[in-house]
This record gives C-alpha cells, structure tokens and sequence, in this order.
C-alpha cells in the first residue's frame, strides 16, 4: 500500500470519527445550539491531528471530550426589594480536569442556559491549555439579569446563588471568576459568602477579588490587553502594526473598554462602541475617559456619551459592523457576527479581526474572513488574557504574594505572545499556515489530549 493511499485512509477515518462524534453530540444534546457550534468548530479543526495519530480515536478521546464531567443544575431563590420570591436557575459544568482544577467564569444575563453554560465550559478547555498554565475547563452562571436591580437585590442573589455553588469549589477543585454581568461588585458579595460558609480564607478559590483581599493588578484589564498584545502579533506577522490604523470595538463592558485602551496607547483610533441598545461612532476617536465614567461609574445606557461629544452619533439598534475600519475587535457576545456582517467588514476594507467575546463570529463568518485572506484571531486565542492573569491571582493567592502591575503586565505579553507562535506554528506543522482557528485548536487538543491518555481512562 502506497504512503499516499495510506494518508488518504487516516483522513478518511479521521472524517468518520469526528461525523461520529458530532452526530452523537447532536442527538444526545438536542437543541444546545451554541454547544453544537463550539463542537463542531473544534472538530472541523482537529481533523488534521486525528488523521496523523490514530491512537486518539482508539483512546475515546473526543467521546470523552466532549461529555461533560460534571455539568450541577440548581435552583437560585431570593427576595426582590419589593418582598417578592424570585427564583432564577444556576449551572456550574465542570468540563475537564486533565491539566488542573477546572477554571472559567460566571456569567449572570438572561440569555444563560444549559447550551450556553456548555459552549463556554467546552470553549474554556483548551483556551486554557493555550495558557500554557495548569487550569481545566468549567463554567458557569444563572439567567438572574443583574440590569436594573439595585445593589441589595444583586448581593441576596449571589448569596443564594454561592450558597449551593460553595459545595462544588475550592482552590484545588474548582475556581470560579467573572464574566458578562459578573464584575467585581458581584465577584465581592460570592466570596462574602464562600467565607462564610467555609469558614476559610481560601483566596484561591474566586478570581477577580478586589484588590484589598487577594485580587491581582491588571486582572480589570487583562482580557482586554491580551486580545490586543495578540492582534499586534498578527499584525506583526506581516510587518503592520496597530499604529494609525482605525478600530471598532463592539461592547463596553471590561473586555472592550480595556482593549480600546491599550489599542489607542498602541497608536490606533477607536471609532466606534456599543451596548444593548445601539452604538455610538465618534470620528475624532472615542474618548476613554468618558466612557469609563458612563460605564464604570454612573453604570448608564452608551447614548449619554454624547451629552459630552455632541459630535458624537448615536445608532440606536443599529449594525457596528457597518462602521468602516482596519481592525475589527468583536467583545460583546456569542454570533455577534453573521456571515452578511463578515462580508460588509471585508468590503469595507477590513484587515485583520480579534474576538474578545467568546465565540462572537458565526461559522459562516469565520468562513467569509479565511476566504478573504483577512487575519483572524479565533477567541480561544485572542482573548486567553483574562483566564491567564486568572491563574496569575491563583498563584499569588498560593505564595500569599502580590505582584506590580507592570510583573503581571509583563506575564501577560508573553502569554500572548507565546499563545500566537504556538498557534501559528502548529497551524504551519499541519499544513495549514496562517490558519490560527486550526492551530489553536490542534495545540490545545494535543496538551489536553495527551494528558488524558497518561491518565488512563477516567
């Protein structure tokens, strides 16, 4: 048998496996759409690997994978400040453990559910992997909308929510952090309540502690920094950089402010944000300052930004993607980004695009950017920032140390960077240059995948 048939048979059975794999995905979970893209981004992508080592498939590798090892359903009830009983539902999946304590945020909107909770927890695995750090993959939140509630109603339900969430994690088990809805008001009343209950200081348990009681510099700022040191080694790849080119950032939460400041100190102009309810375009480029003050502070709607930019615009529910630019910087939420969308960026010149959300581009989009030769950094990548600093608080917690801003900086440059070289090495080793969705996913897949052969079948 020739090398070349040979080669033509591992592909092939490599297909089948991951068809396998995603039809079973698909039966057993029915209707978790966003679980289903995440799957079958990755195993689209893995293809390569299987094919060249067919001793995953016979290890049961992705069956194992992809089936959570944990996934904790529980009822959240609290009182309202008008006496009512409210009731919300929480998750916590608990994804993988092979390289080290299941690691991953929570976020409180709406929008939560089971599909949802799965897709950042299986997402999560192998962001962490990038890391090069020794953290799992898990995740978590409830459907409680933290939006119009006051300061006491958001501290009852994160009691009531920690209350059940406590018997399920611990430094060594399982470390929650922050995400969409979750900042450091919400991270504060959690760990409150994890004390209480525990009766222990076990700093390491939450991440995104403030920082009088075990939080890390540049933990605010992390996420949002590393989706930008990463565009500026893409751009690197090609001898550009972010200097005088125009970005857009959709969102306005920690994610987008903080990649809005580092892109502007690395000499690029920010035209445009946004929030739930529409986005604002300012020519002269949005002012940070300003911005932090409505969204940080006052905790307001994005269009009282121009009660101070009069020359502002405000598009109420209007497409930020429609906005011109160079640089595309999507860190609001999950589909941001539709394939009609990818295709009016790419005619609008668009040259390279970052997620800072996860998973904010349709499948379809991906598609219309690598056809268009357009630099994408997928989120699994691009925004590993936040969960590296993360594990950078973990270790502080450890040594019951606290590093500078500029130490915790400096780590975060080199995860980055360390994120994108392997990337886009392992991307080049497969045949597949350029292609960071294939890369990340295949250099993730092999630190996970490894690991769990050496431990045998657990």
């Amino acid at each position: 048998m020739g090398q070349t048939s040979m080669v033509s048979e591992n592909r092939q059975a490599a297909e089948n496996y991951v068809a396998k794999i995603f039809e079973t995905i698909e039966r057993r979970n029915p209707e978790e759409t966003e679980f289903h893209q995440a799957v079958k981004e990755f195993l689209d992508a893995i293809i390569p690997a299987l094919e060249k080592d067919p001793d995953y498939e016979k290890n049961g590798i992705l069956e194992r994978l992809t089936e959570p090892e944990r996934l904790i359903t529980f009822r959240v009830p609290w009182v309202s400040d008008d006496g009512k009983v409210q009731v919300n539902r929480g998750f916590r999946v608990q994804f993988n453990s092979a390289i080290g304590p299941y690691k991953g945020g929570l976020r409180f909107h709406p929008s939560v559910n089971g599909s949802i909770v799965k897709f950042l927890g299986f997402e999560q695995i192998f962001k962490n992997a990038l890391t090069g750090l020794p953290i799992g993959g898990g995740k978590g939140g409830s459907d409680f909308d933290p939006k119009g509630k006051s300061d006491a109603e958001i501290m009852r339900f994160c009691q009531s929510f920690m209350s059940e969430l406590a018997m399920h994690i611990g430094p060594d088990t399982d470390v929650p952090a922050g995400d969409i809805g979750v900042s450091g008001r919400e991270i504060g009343y959690l760990f409150g309540q994890y004390k209480k209950m525990t009766g222990r200081f076990d700093a390491g348990t939450i991440t995104g502690k403030g920082l009088t009681y075990g939080g890390s510099l540049t933990r605010t700022e992390a996420t949002g920094y590393g989706l930008v040191y990463f565009t500026k080694e893409m751009l690197a790849a090609t001898n550009q950089s972010l200097k005088n080119k125009t970005v857009v950032v959709s969102g306005s939460g920690n994610v987008a402010i903080y990649a809005i400041e580092k892109a502007e100190e690395l000499g690029a102009k920010v035209v445009a944000c946004s929030d739930s309810s529409g986005y604002i375009f300012d020519q002269e480029g949005i002012n940070l300052k300003t911005l932090k003050q409505i969204k940080e502070v006052e905790r307001r709607r994005i269009h009282t930004y121009l009660e101070k930019h009069p020359t502002a615009e405000f598009f109420e529910k209007g497409d930020i993607w429609s906005v011109p630019c160079d640089i595309a910087l999507p860190c609001a939420t999950q589909n941001e980004i539709s394939e009609a969308q990818a295709k009016t960026l790419v005619r609008n010149g668009v040259m390279a695009v970052a997620e800072g959300a996860n998973m904010p581009s349709t499948l379809e989009a991906v598609n219309v950017f690598h056809q268009n030769q357009i630099l994408f950094g997928p989120a699994k990548a691009a925004n590993a920032g936040g969960v590296g600093v993360s594990a950078l608080e973990m270790a502080q917690n450890s040594s019951r140390m606290s590093w500078s801003f500029s130490e915790v900086d400096e780590h975060l440059k080199n995860i980055m960077k360390n994120i994108y070289k392997n990337a886009s090495f392992v991307a080049k080793e497969y045949g597949y240059e350029g292609n960071l969705v294939v890369g990340a996913n295949i250099a993730g897949f092999l630190k996970v995948a490894d690991t769990m052969i050496a431990q045998g079948i657990v």
